[in-house]
């Protein structure tokens, strides 16, 4: 096991393994012990008492963050000549069609979110082996499959982030910046928890909120005491 440094033993000083923290104090904590030079990511990891190899146990939504992620979304989206006006209008960095699918085939993903029209997705199909794997597939159940591409590419500029259960049935999300008010880290904490909560499936058994920690970019985690959410 790596040596910690003297800061990363300082930071997990400050922490009181014995005891889980309120939302308002774990993001306070995770500010207080973060001690990288750039504007670390803050980061949920939400342990879920479900199975995600069943498919009627899947946990997946879109949610907004009311104080936004703090990151600059790159946003594609593969539009036909008459929607180019106005996905470039509402923010889309990207916005194409034929050029970037090709782009794309040759191994660029060089975005964080694609957004397209129903009427382009057939052209998507080919390209799954690329966008799969990085979480970029546009998916109508997440928004970003829509003939309203001017919203969609807003709402993920103000922050709406989609999430997934991983096969280890833990739900990973970024909640902010370090640079943010411990409030806002707590605020979006809270409505991404929210939203999972409401998306408990029937068929899950036992405790749905197992367990949950928030930390930054090379910080400890910090635990949030699932019966204060």
């Amino acid at each position: 096991m790596a040596k910690l440094t003297k800061k990363q033993k300082e930071a997990h000083a400050k922490i009181d393994k014995s005891k889980s923290y309120d939302l308002a104090a774990a993001s306070s904590l995770v500010k207080e012990i973060t001690n990288v030079k750039f504007d670390a990511s803050v980061d949920i990891a939400i342990r879920l008492g479900v199975d995600p190899r069943k498919a009627n146990q899947m946990v997946r939504g879109v949610v907004t963050l009311p104080h936004g992620t703090g990151k600059d979304v790159k946003v594609l989206a593969l539009v036909t000549p008459d929607k180019e006006a106005e996905a470039k209008e509402a923010g889309a960095d990207y916005v194409g069609l034929d050029e970037y699918l090709q782009k794309i085939k040759n191994g660029w993903t060089d975005v964080d979110v694609i957004i397209t029209l129903p009427s382009v997705m057939g052209k998507l199909g080919p390209l799954g082996r690329i966008l799969g794997p990085r979480g970029l597939m546009p998916n109508p159940k997440t928004g970003t499959v829509t003939m309203d591409v001017a919203k969609a590419v807003q709402e993920v500029k103000a922050g709406k982030i989609d999430f997934k259960v991983d096969k280890t049935g833990i739900v990973h999300a970024a909640i902010g910046k370090v640079s943010f008010d411990a409030e806002k880290i707590a605020e979006n904490a809270k409505e991404i928890l929210q939203t999972v909560i409401k998306l408990k499936p029937t068929t899950a058994k036992g405790t749905y909120l197992r367990s949950i920690h928030i930390s930054s970019t090379m910080s400890p985690a910090v635990i949030v005491d699932v019966k204060t959410v």
